[in-house]
């Protein structure tokens, strides 16, 4: 990791789950970290607790993927104020209750916006930024199983509606970005990261009672994360599925 000391790295949706654990994670190994997220205030919480001599690698904005210009806004501060990006983790996402069939066409919106063209936003100005400069950097997608070939919940468990298809969605684009850059001749690393069920706010408390300890941490998926930043220059981790173990799908 000695190579991306003092570099920048952008993390979406810092303020929980595996966005926090990121966050934390690259601050300790030397980075300095933008956290974005809608509830500021818990993006204070995550850098108070921080140890004292990390606090100041991490800085925090108000950003909603979702919305393009917000986006525009923190990523224009970010190459004021630090000069660029180096990695970006693509990890705010969604997930709405329902069936595709019945729900609202605002929250299958809702869903889209986030999931997928939130990170298409960050993507292009990262990729940008990178670019711009001839920054070997790293884009992250935290995917999902659910954005794998052969998923199948099976009939007795919900469905995640317009959440899958947002993550096939999201499979796609990182392997368009993985192929435009090598035939731009950048030496832009993209991973993939696909985790199965996650404790996090966005699983619901029964589902959680329901898989018991048949369930990851988002330690476990800032850890994969880690590793792939860690390879050499000329090693790239493409992708990552993790489960839990017993995890069936």
């Amino acid at each position: 990791m000695e190579r991306w000391q003092n570099r920048v790295a952008v993390v979406t949706g810092a303020s929980s789950g595996i966005g926090a654990a990121c966050a934390k994670l690259l601050v300790a190994a030397g980075l300095q970290v933008v956290g974005l997220a809608r509830r500021t205030e818990r993006l204070e919480q995550l850098r108070q607790s921080l140890p004292a001599d990390q606090r100041q690698r991490f800085h925090q904005r108000s950003c909603d993927v979702s919305a393009e210009s917000q986006v525009n806004s923190a990523f224009e501060w970010i190459e004021q104020q630090l000069g660029g990006i180096d990695v970006l983790i693509n990890n705010a996402g969604i997930l709405r209750d329902g069936h595709l069939l019945d729900m609202p066409i605002k929250d299958i919106s809702d869903v889209l916006q986030t999931n997928l063209m939130g990170s298409i936003y960050c993507t292009k100005l990262a990729a940008n930024s990178m670019r711009r400069r001839q920054i070997a950097g790293h884009l992250f997608f935290i995917n999902s199983t659910a954005g794998l070939a052969g998923y199948n919940p099976g009939p007795d468990d919900p469905s995640l509606n317009v959440y899958t298809p947002s993550k096939f969605a999201l499979t796609a684009v990182h392997e368009i970005c993985r192929q435009e850059l090598i035939t731009q001749k950048l030496k832009i690393k993209t991973t993939s990261i696909n985790p199965g069920w996650v404790s996090t706010e966005i699983v619901p408390d029964e589902t959680k009672t329901q898989l018991g300890d048949v369930i990851l941490q988002a330690d476990d998926v800032a850890q994969a994360v880690l590793y792939a930043l860690s390879t050499p220059p000329h090693a790239q981790v493409q992708e990552i599925t993790l489960r839990a173990v017993g995890e069936w799908y």
